[in-house]
């Protein structure tokens, strides 16, 4: 019978990574209110994971209000963007 690795690899989906790692990011203000997060093939890169795991963390954000998707622009941290308060 083969033995059990003392450390079993993480269960945890790997969207889950992509989610937190952003999530911390904009809790932290790295990206703030108002900044475009980086773009689903950027994710892919960072994180080296399918466009559909990446799509999925950032669907999550905009579901949970954290970011606002703009179609053909790109998605942003929920907030006042710079050049929307310039008017």
């Amino acid at each position: 019978m083969p033995e059990s690795p003392s450390h079993p690899p993480s269960a945890r989906a790997p969207y889950m990574r992509v989610l937190e790692a952003l999530t911390a990011d904009i809790k932290a203000g790295v990206i703030k209110p108002g900044e475009r997060i980086p773009s689903e093939s950027e994710l892919c890169e960072r994180f080296k994971v399918a466009r559909e795991t990446a799509r999925r963390a950032v669907r999550v954000l905009r579901e949970r209000g954290l970011i606002v998707t703009e179609w053909g622009r790109g998605s942003y941290v929920a907030g006042e963007r710079e050049d929307d308060s310039a008017e």
